[in-house]
């Protein structure tokens, strides 16, 4: 074993040291790393270096011998299965050397838990280019009965740029819904905290005092886009936060919740004539790409809210094509 030199790509623009550190040698201990810094073995561009040091492009990471990390005896991962290749590739809506933007049907979660054998976390390997290119990622989530727009990050180091932008909210979500009645005021922004109850796939969320200790602050904007008679409504829902089932509890504080939610909303929520499914889709995100400008993408609807639409006389209209604009 010898010193190594390493090159920070443009790809980890940004990345904390310790971070580059766990991608690239993931056996590596935040202990032994930081013993590391501290006795000066570990340098950027030649300067001692912290574990918070914030890495750039062509910078030079010095890395001491570091012995690799036992591999256990395990059989070779079976390859997806050809079924699964094309279901994942047919949820593709955008893809470029960057990111890919999927259209995830309803019913699907997106990763694994008990009883769950099969979700798209699962499936990701059907989306690379080639056999070895890196794994795609999940930049964030959408609930196992909600249908739409499922943002992935072909790089570790794009993610991380993604996720970033998920956080400081410069990423502009947009839902519609089908909701039993119609809201007072038609248009409008709910300022409701939630607070979880309960524990494992029973917990739900509730809404929550606001001297509640364990609420967590949540925001949605929303607007009646068409009414059938205020028995149902088409919401167009923008949260400016990001908790769990929160369009679903936000939606039925209003009084109008969400048809066939299976959790919230109790009986109301479920009307004969109607498919009992969760009407709620994501339907569009307008987001910074990380190569620059803004990409915008929009997901047709399922075929239950495409029914039920056509039953309202609700209509959606043609579906946009992605559009990247600017970078």
């Amino acid at each position: 074993m010898s010193v190594v030199i390493l090159t920070v790509s443009e790809d980890e623009a940004d990345i904390r040291l310790d971070r580059y550190f766990r991608r690239h040698y993931p056996h590596l201990t935040q202990g032994a790393l930081q013993k590391l810094c501290r006795t000066g073995q570990i340098r950027v561009d030649g300067k001692r270096a912290e574990a918070s040091t914030r890495l750039q492009p062509g910078q030079s990471v010095r890395v001491p011998p570091i012995p690799m990390a036992a591999k256990p005896a395990k059989d070779a991962p079976r390859p997806l299965d050809e079924r699964l290749v094309r279901e994942i590739q047919g949820m593709v809506l955008y893809q470029d050397n960057h990111l890919i933007v999927l259209n995830k049907p309803a019913g699907l979660p997106v990763q694994g838990g008990p009883g769950i054998t099969k979700h798209v976390d699962m499936m990701l390997d059907g989306l690379r280019a080639e056999a070895d290119d890196p794994r795609p990622r999940l930049v964030h989530r959408i609930d196992r009965d909600t249908s739409g727009l499922l943002l992935l990050a072909r790089t570790p180091g794009v993610a991380a740029k993604l996720a970033e932008a998920f956080r400081g909210r410069d990423v502009k979500k947009t839902y519609w819904a089908v909701v039993v009645g119609r809201p007072d005021p038609m248009e409008g922004e709910i300022d409701q905290p939630l607070a979880r109850l309960g524990v494992g796939a029973n917990a739900i969320m509730v809404a929550a005092d606001r001297k509640d200790p364990d609420g967590q602050y949540a925001r949605t904007s929303y607007e009646v886009v068409d009414s059938a008679a205020r028995k149902f409504s088409w919401l167009a829902l923008s949260p400016h936060t990001g908790r769990t089932h929160q369009l679903r509890v936000h939606c039925e504080s209003l009084g109008t919740p969400i048809l066939g939610d299976p959790k919230y909303g109790g009986e109301t929520a479920h009307v004969d004539g109607f498919a009992d499914q969760l009407h709620l889709h994501a339907r569009q995100l307008d987001m910074p790409h990380p190569a620059g400008g803004r990409l915008t993408v929009t997901a047709e609807l399922p075929p239950h809210m495409r029914e039920t639409f056509r039953s309202l006389g609700f209509t959606p209209g043609a579906t946009p094509k992605p559009s990247r604009r600017g970078g």
